[in-house]
């Protein structure tokens, strides 16, 4: 499905947003989980179980999904790697559809990487490199935080 200008997109969004330009494909997804797990808390984790279950409904939907882990969320893959983490079957499920993790947030948060690619295409001064939302939403995804 896409979203386009038309006679009603006026009545719904502000002016900004209804260009013929800008085209979102409702059948791309990027889901950033920004949650961190040592916070502990059932927050936390139903934040990154939410995101995983969205992640896998748009797999099963035939979709084009992304997951990113960025700020301290870059601490998941690691956990839920883990067999007895309750989460990791769910995770195994999406596993190959996690883009990255934000190579800034790993220098600045440190956690294993192994496997995983680091993004670095936002050129943030004083940092490495964060994943770029701007590239995504030009790209067409749609944007979801976790």
């Amino acid at each position: 499905m896409r979203l386009q200008e038309s006679s009603i997109l006026p009545q719904l969004l502000p002016a900004h947003l209804c260009s013929t330009k800008q085209v979102i494909d409702m059948s791309k997804t990027a889901i950033i989980i920004l949650s961190d797990p040592k916070a502990g808390s059932e927050e936390a984790l139903g934040r990154v179980f939410n995101a995983l279950a969205s992640a896998y409904e748009f797999k099963h939907a035939g979709e084009e999904v992304k997951i990113i882990f960025q700020g301290t969320g870059i601490r998941w893959p690691e956990q839920l790697e883990k067999p007895e983490h309750p989460v990791n079957g769910l995770y195994l499920e999406v596993k190959d559809h996690v883009h990255g993790l934000s190579q800034g947030c790993v220098a600045v948060f440190g956690t294993e990487v192994s496997g995983y690619d680091l993004l670095n295409d936002n050129a943030v001064p004083g940092t490495p490199g964060l994943p770029s939302l701007l590239n995504l939403r030009n790209d067409g995804y749609a944007i979801l935080i976790f």
